[in-house]
């Protein structure tokens, strides 16, 4: 509980152990020890591991749930993240769904949706994955998906906003307890966020081929998910058949169906409704206008809702009080009693 917790606090704070040894006033080595659990610090260490970290020394005697098993998967290739900030992410997940499954274990039952089994990929036809992925949600072959999350929390995948700073991170997939997870950066535009849930989505979903090498992977899932999101029937309907330059017209069809004007203008040089020469075209003017790093956003922000929806039943139901709410939720008790207040 207590190590876990250390490690956690310290990454969150992108401190290394010699940094925070530093500011402590103990070795590196003993932090080692702290966050193995070999070793426990004495209480005046404990309070000044907190004031160095900005936390409450109640804050590292939060409960973990031990009964969760976790297979993350891998960053993606390429990916500039150092190994503390891959471990960060990774601890960041396990700290949220730690919390998520605590609660719950408290309410009991199949609280949790069941999730999707994998399909087999197609590795030539983005489009025929795409209506599989479909097909395993239950959704129509076409038309625009509503909020991303909430559709695949309420299919019984686990999804995470992972308070990352900086560009080097966009998500990462994976499973706890054989239930599949996508974790994404909160901190990206909603249009990126959903098109990173949706390639995460992708190698979940799928059984991969051997043969097939890491880039063509991600390739795959990047046209896939993208696919997934703006499907070609809906690109042929909404944009017409062909086109000879990009309209304002178009985006609004990339706010109708929540994904940037790059994915929407990639969508219709692949459903061939553009030609090279006009999709060049418009990069060279997104550029210009400095869309390549920040793209105006069209759509509202979406975010899991999940835990909190479950943390104020249990609480209804009167099975954890008011101060446990306010500590899976990480919020103040005036918050929690505010949005528990009885309305019969």
């Amino acid at each position: 509980m207590f190590a876990k917790n250390l490690k956690y606090y310290r990454l969150k704070k992108n401190l290394s152990k010699k940094e925070l040894a530093s500011l402590v006033g103990v070795t590196p080595m003993a932090i080692t020890h702290y966050e193995n659990g070999s070793r426990k610090p004495d209480m005046e260490t404990i309070k000044a591991l907190a004031n160095a970290l900005d936390v409450k020394t109640h804050d590292f005697l939060l409960s973990r749930n031990s009964n969760l098993v976790f297979h993350h998967g891998e960053f993606r290739k390429g990916s500039k993240l150092s190994k503390s900030e891959q471990e960060y992410v990774r601890e960041s997940v396990e700290e949220y769904v730690g919390r998520l499954y605590s609660v719950v274990d408290v309410l009991g039952g199949e609280i949790l949706a069941n999730s999707f089994r994998p399909h087999q990929l197609n590795p030539n036809d983005e489009e025929e994955n795409a209506l599989a992925m479909r097909a395993a949600f239950g959704l129509s072959e076409s038309g625009p998906l509503g909020n991303l999350v909430e559709l695949l929390e309420n299919k019984g995948v686990i999804v995470f906003g992972c308070d990352f700073q900086g560009s080097s991170f966009s998500g990462m997939n994976g499973l706890v307890n054989e239930r599949p997870y996508v974790v994404y950066n909160k901190n990206m535009n909603p249009e990126r966020i959903r098109s990173t849930i949706s390639h995460e989505l992708v190698h979940l979903m799928f059984a991969w081929p051997n043969d097939l090498d890491e880039e063509e992977k991600e390739r795959m899932a990047t046209s896939s998910g993208g696919a997934f999101l703006f499907p070609e029937e809906d690109a042929k309907r909404e944009l017409g058949i062909h086109r000879t330059s990009i309209g304002a017209d178009m985006e609004l069809v990339a706010k109708e169906y929540g994904i940037s004007m790059y994915l929407l203008v990639k969508r219709a040089r692949i459903a061939r409704i553009i030609s090279a020469s006009v999709e060049k075209s418009f990069y060279i003017n997104a550029n210009k206008a400095g869309w390549k790093k920040a793209e105006p956003t069209r759509i509202e922000n979406e975010c899991s809702t999940l835990l909190e929806q479950l943390v104020f039943r249990a609480i209804s139901e009167k099975e954890i009080s008011i101060e446990k709410g306010s500590e899976y939720l990480g919020k103040p008790c005036s918050y929690i009693e505010k949005n528990c207040r009885s309305l019969s």
